[in-house]
């Protein structure tokens, strides 16, 4: 079993309690964060030489990467796994996956890649590498059968995780807020990049809202002491937003998401948080030209957030690139003040989704691997 990162770690640690309730002993060998060794698994290598994001950070590591990759190969050709399944980290997984399945070694991916949305032409790579797909969402499900790649949908294990109905008022009393006050949270996105394009725009387009509706109140979760020194830069240098009462948190992102009537959100896997939370959104987001005017051409799919997503069809506005000003952001959070029967409709179409995704994710995921492990033990 292969992690890549620390929601990998999550997951993993998910299937193996799952599959330890299956069978008397199970050795997990791979690669393991905290979660996974606590349950004992063996990590091969540390999880976080696989945490690279972007693009220049896995180019400078890329010799590190394909060594470690080979290692892994020879260890599973030398000591072949009842099963190798592999979580998320498709860049690295597949590859290995591919070679482990050429050598009889049942494969099994659990994540799918956004194959269906960009890259198509990943799905022969796919069907090479993996004899099972486990896919968190059902659409992608829909995308493998058309092309013949076996597949499981599991479910999302944060709609396992967060409850139908969430604690308003605990998390507004965290927070110092009261049930009247009416409240905004502006999720710019979680990286540098996101936030340097992202952050003066939200909180421009905050500003824009407040100066219209004076009783309005913003709290704005940094990811980290980095992303909040970023931001409070970014508060300085905005003219007007001296007077603009947003809290800046430390983390705490569901708690932010608990207390908002309304959020302003950078598109991204939050958008599905945010959803599962009951919580009405504008997605927005920001990239360089150049990488817009590529990614743009990739994109196979008319919406980029996972609730529009998932409804197939535009359940939230998703206003992007040079759209993207503070006074289209602004005028559509005040829809959802000035409309509270958008506000309620969104919400019930939010809980059908949360409870479609509800389906006990790590033991529908150990339920397919059994199944696949039962076929093979046929087959021989």
């Amino acid at each position: 079993m292969l992690a890549g990162e620390a929601s990998g770690d999550i997951l993993g640690a998910g299937l193996i309690a799952a599959l330890q309730k299956r069978f008397e002993s199970i050795e997990v060998v791979g690669i393991a964060g905290p979660r996974m060794q606590a349950l004992g698994a063996r990590s091969l290598f540390p999880m976080e030489r696989l945490s690279v994001m972007g693009l220049v950070e896995p180019l400078k590591r890329l010799p590190e990467l394909l060594k470690i990759r080979r290692n892994l190969r020879l260890h599973f050709l030398e000591n072949p796994p009842d099963v190798f399944i592999g979580i998320d980290s498709p860049d690295f997984n597949l590859g290995l996956e591919e070679a482990l399945k050429a050598a009889g070694i049942p494969t099994v991916h659990y994540v799918s890649p956004s194959v269906w949305a960009w890259r198509q032409g990943r799905i022969k790579k796919i069907a090479r590498a993996v004899d099972h797909m486990l896919t968190l969402l059902p659409f992608e499900a829909d995308f493998y059968r058309e092309h013949q790649v076996p597949v499981t949908f599991v479910g999302h294990p944060l709609a396992d995780d967060i409850p139908l109905e969430v604690d308003v008022a605990a998390a507004r009393h965290k927070l110092g807020l009261s049930s009247s006050d009416e409240v905004v949270a502006l999720l710019p996105g979680s990286r540098g990049g996101e936030v340097r394009l992202l952050g003066p725009l939200f909180l421009q387009a905050a500003n824009w809202c407040h100066q219209r509706r004076p009783e309005l109140k913003f709290v704005l979760p940094a990811a980290n002491a980095e992303r909040r020194q970023q931001i409070e830069s970014q508060l300085v240098a905005i003219a007007g937003a001296e007077t603009l009462p947003v809290t800046v948190l430390d983390g705490d992102s569901q708690t932010a998401l608990a207390a908002a009537d309304a959020v302003l959100i950078a598109s991204g896997t939050a958008t599905l948080e945010t959803m599962l939370m009951g919580k009405p959104m504008v997605v927005a987001y920001k990239m360089a030209t150049l990488s817009y005017a590529i990614f743009s051409r990739m994109l196979h799919t008319p919406w980029v957030s996972l609730p529009n997503l998932l409804a197939q069809k535009e359940l939230v506005p998703e206003i992007l690139q040079d759209d993207a000003t503070p006074e289209a952001l602004g005028a559509a959070i005040l829809r959802y003040f000035d409309d509270p029967l958008l506000h309620d409709q969104l919400r019930r179409a939010f809980s059908e989704l949360h409870q479609e995704l509800r389906r006990d994710a790590s033991e529908r995921a150990a339920e397919a691997i059994c199944r696949l492990l039962d076929a093979r033990a046929t087959d021989q």
